[in-house]
């Protein structure tokens, strides 16, 4: 079709060949069910070429033709010409010149492929003309409520916790299509859909490198599994870059192409470029991971490197990651693992605000530290994981590590369980202790694992109860005596304490410790051993239990 043409919605042949107030009828050309078409041209000119742009049912009685005249090389140079402007099909009408369609013409048009239509003398041009502006404009109105639809949803995915899928599957399922975020390297950082061909992919990934810096955009073919001709594209993210930096890039294999996809598509690409900027979320996450690593006592020296590279991948770049997604305010059950052992797992539904910093007497606020555990076989740990898992637990400040993740949050946060994760949450603590709530987040990240739940809250220390009423100095005393034969073994105090805070359970024991439970049996005979004590009897698991509170 000639680029004159504007972005009309096309009409296929076949909804007009299905008319029923039309009744027209193909009795040549192609037959393909999809033959679109943009225009309706009326002209009984010998040379249709100069008044045609392209993509037209062209219209025509035969008067530039009569009966007498219609040899068969006049029709096949009229239909080839026709061919050549790029009308989509020509329309025949049945009077006042022609009783039928001449039989020449039949054959000019299967010769040249042109889709040849019989117009019924009852059917003037201005009806089928009418029934094509009207299915236009219908399809038109169809299109912007499609395009209107997924602008929607994709801003909502935009604005979930894990934002870059979501926004990857919202645009896969729009367009029926597999559609890939790719990075700096070629390398498919995540995708959504059904996944094409390895063949398929590989020339996505071809028109990926192929892509400019700045603005840039390239389309390709390719075949699908079944022999079927897929529709490739590639699309560059964020703004103009430098011939060396390289950024990332939304690749989209799909089997078709409509005429609003592209629309689709641009409302995906704007909402990938502000997700992704690379250079920002890489630098912020190496600077928090560097952070968090440091406030929970890591040497300098091993969180040097962290922050070099951060400031090399930040550049001219300043400002962080703006924060994309909601944390849900719906209330969410989890378990609680308190002081006491007579409210281990208890269920607590008590919300707690985000970002809402509570002050200690030392005026540095309270920090509450999260662990966690992947969950299942997908793996994502890059700076758009880091992003939208900051953005999930509502802290700029996770240090994502393969399968094991520790974030701070400030203040008396509401943690909530996130997809693919199981947590552990320590109680809030001021700045000089978080090496005690990093220990309370490790203990709860166990017992979530033990007991198979996405999170798990370490309660806060509760006011009175049996441990008010016995000196703090006296009470550590007793329990550093206590548990003094177990000094120089932190492996068998923390079984000892994991053993008891899962009511003697040897299997979610050896679960949460990660071991074989013949591992942890061993363990505990060894303990009561060294204490010379049965740890079958009630009491004396109480008296452990403070003694381990109290050392």
């Amino acid at each position: 079709m000639n680029d004159r043409v504007p972005p009309t919605a096309p009409v296929p042949l076949a909804t007009l060949l299905r008319h029923p107030a039309l009744g027209l009828r193909q009795v040549a050309g192609a037959r393909e069910t999809d033959t679109p078409v943009y225009f309706v041209h009326t002209s009984e000119m010998e040379d249709p070429v100069p008044y045609l742009l392209g993509g037209e049912l062209l219209l025509s009685a035969g008067v530039h033709c009569p009966e007498a005249a219609g040899a068969g090389t006049y029709w096949d140079r009229y239909v080839a010409r026709t061919v050549q402007a790029g009308a989509a099909a020509l329309g025949f009408g049945i009077a006042p010149v022609h009783d039928t369609v001449p039989r020449a013409l039949v054959e000019a048009c299967d010769r040249h492929g042109l889709p040849l239509v019989e117009v019924p003398r009852q059917t003037t041009f201005t009806a089928v003309a009418s029934a094509v502006w009207d299915a236009i404009a219908e399809r038109r109105h169809v299109e912007l409520r499609r395009v209107t639809e997924a602008q929607q949803s994709l801003a909502t995915a935009a604005a979930r916790p894990h934002p870059v899928p979501a926004v990857l599957r919202q645009l896969g399922q729009h367009l029926g299509a597999w559609t890939a975020l790719f990075g700096p390297d070629g390398a498919e950082l995540a995708a959504a859909g059904p996944r094409p061909p390895r063949e398929a992919r590989t020339a996505l990934g071809a028109l990926v490198a192929r892509l400019r810096s700045g603005p840039s955009s390239a389309a390709g073919r390719a075949t699908g599994a079944a022999g079927e001709e897929l529709q490739l594209a590639a699309y560059g993210l964020g703004g103009p870059a430098g011939p060396e930096d390289r950024r990332l890039a939304l690749g989209v294999c799909a089997p078709r192409r409509d005429g609003s996809d592209g629309a689709i598509v641009g409302v995906a690409v704007v909402l990938l470029s502000l997700l992704t900027a690379r250079r920002v979320v890489a630098a912020e996450a190496e600077r928090t991971a560097a952070l968090v690593r440091l406030m929970l006592g890591a040497e300098p020296a091993r969180v040097a490197g962290l922050l070099s590279r951060s400031l090399e991948q930040a550049g001219a770049v300043s400002g962080g990651p703006e924060r994309v997604g909601a944390v849900s305010e719906d209330p969410e059950r989890v378990g609680v693992a308190s002081e006491g052992p007579e409210r281990v797992g208890a269920v607590s539904e008590r919300p707690a605000r985000v970002g809402a910093v509570s002050e200690d007497p030392e005026g540095g606020g309270l920090w509450t530290v999260v662990r966690g555990r992947r969950r299942g076989r997908v793996r994502d740990d890059g700076p758009l994981a880091t992003a939208a898992f900051a953005a999930g637990l509502g802290t700029p400040l996770v240090d994502l590590d393969g399968d094991a993740l520790c974030a701070l949050v400030p203040g008396e946060g509401r943690i909530r369980a996130q997809p693919g994760w199981t947590l552990g949450v320590g109680a809030p603590v001021p700045a000089a202790e978080l090496a005690r709530g990093d220990a309370d987040a490790v203990r709860a990240l166990r017992r979530a694992v033990a007991e198979r739940v996405p999170l798990v809250r370490h309660g806060p220390a509760r006011t009175g109860g049996v441990a008010s009423l016995v000196d703090p100095d006296e009470a550590g005393a007793h329990g550093r005596a206590l548990l003094a034969p177990l000094d120089g073994a932190p492996v068998l105090l923390e079984t000892l304490r994991v053993w008891l805070s899962l009511h003697g359970g040897w299997d979610r024991t050896a679960v949460a410790l990660e071991v074989h439970r013949n591992t942890v049996r061993q363990r505990i005979a060894r303990v009561e051993a060294l204490l010379e004590v049965d740890l079958g009897d009630a009491d004396v698991r109480m008296e452990l239990w403070f003694a381990l509170k109290w050392a």
